[in-house]
């Protein structure tokens, strides 16, 4: 899952389970074969709308389910998809702070 930096962080969190309860009712297969076969989740985060929007692109091809925020004017606040997908994401630094990558890398520029 990729959420946004610019939001909260518990805007984030909730954006995130917006996304991937919407995966869930979308894909119900790929959701139990993931409930099935180790359950890896992992929430990054894109700078702001314009980089999540690039991701979503990104992501063609891949079954996805993107999240639009009703209070945020529609605003797309985060997106959800398959585990094949995760290579084309690896890039993003984790959501909330965590500041690596998802590669298990730190991002450029961080301190240690």
């Amino acid at each position: 899952m990729v959420t946004r930096q610019d939001l909260t962080s518990a805007q984030q969190a909730v954006q995130a389970a917006h996304a991937a309860l919407s995966f869930a009712v979308t894909y119900p297969e790929v959701t139990l074969d993931w409930h099935e076969h180790g359950q890896v989740l992992v929430l990054l985060a894109a700078p702001d709308e314009r980089w999540l929007a690039l991701a979503e692109l990104r992501l063609d091809g891949y079954r996805t389910v993107s999240f639009r925020e009703p209070d945020l004017g529609g605003q797309l606040t985060a997106i959800c998809a398959e585990p094949a997908a995760a290579p084309r994401l690896s890039r993003f630094p984790l959501a909330l702070g965590g500041g690596e990558r998802h590669d298990g890398n730190r991002r450029e520029g961080d301190a240690d």
